[in-house]
């Protein structure tokens, strides 16, 4: 895909959008456009628009055992719920158009993910009405937290896939979570798991002892740390 311009109009918007339908397969997997992409300005405050993609984490990249790896589903539902990775793969798939915007200032625009909507992984568990808040757990014992709401958002996807290609291990395969409408330190590298919260818990980038971010991260309005 060619790199999309931060600026352009929406005949031009439209016009790259109905490429990127045609070079697509024609697999029956739906694609979603994240709404961030039909802005007129896309970049937000004080980033700058980046063709590579910077690799940042913190601790060493895990291995991946296909036949140890679980994914779970726990806390405030009904029944908890556990899959392999194979079961996994099996969910009904998704693509997502969306950009990528890193609270260290760069911005990666119009990436194209592959994967399992957020809405499909929460729809096999039975979530109960005090739920509020999710914590998302990974490989190492990091965690991120999200709004319920934001956490279920149309272009939110649990993605092994960009741009066509499987992600490399140190962008997060073999399951990375994909936000498109926040700081990408909200899209953890190496999920393995849901956590139902009725209260908001800081995760590891929010905790005071690595940095205090914020604890939603909307790049729009510069959500980069916390108030103390």
């Amino acid at each position: 895909m060619n790199a999309p311009n931060s600026t352009h109009s929406s005949a031009e918007r439209e016009q790259e959008l109905a490429q990127l339908q045609q070079a697509l397969p024609q697999d029956g997997v739906p694609l979603v456009i994240s709404p961030d992409v039909y802005r007129s300005q896309r970049l937000p405050p004080r980033q700058v628009v980046t063709r590579k993609w910077p690799v940042l984490h913190a601790g060493s990249v895990p291995e991946f055992d296909p036949r140890q790896w679980r994914f779970r589903i726990f806390g405030l539902v009904e029944q908890p719920w556990e899959c392999t990775y194979e079961e996994f793969l099996r969910l009904p798939r998704v693509r997502v158009l969306g950009d990528m915007h890193c609270v260290t200032r760069w911005s990666k625009l119009g990436n194209l993910w592959e994967g399992v909507s957020t809405r499909t992984v929460l729809e096999q568990v039975r979530v109960l009405p005090q739920a509020r808040y999710v914590l998302v757990h990974c490989e190492h014992g990091f965690t991120t937290n999200l709004p319920l709401e934001d956490f279920l958002g149309e272009d939110c996807l649990f993605a092994w896939k960009h741009n066509g290609e499987l992600l490399t291990p140190d962008h997060g395969y073999p399951l990375r979570l994909v936000v498109p409408r926040l700081y990408a330190w909200k899209s953890a590298k190496w999920a393995r798991g849901i956590e139902l919260l009725a209260e908001d818990r800081p995760g590891f980038w929010e905790s005071w002892e690595n940095g205090g971010y914020h604890m939603r991260g909307d790049p729009w309005t510069e959500q980069r740390f916390r108030e103390r």
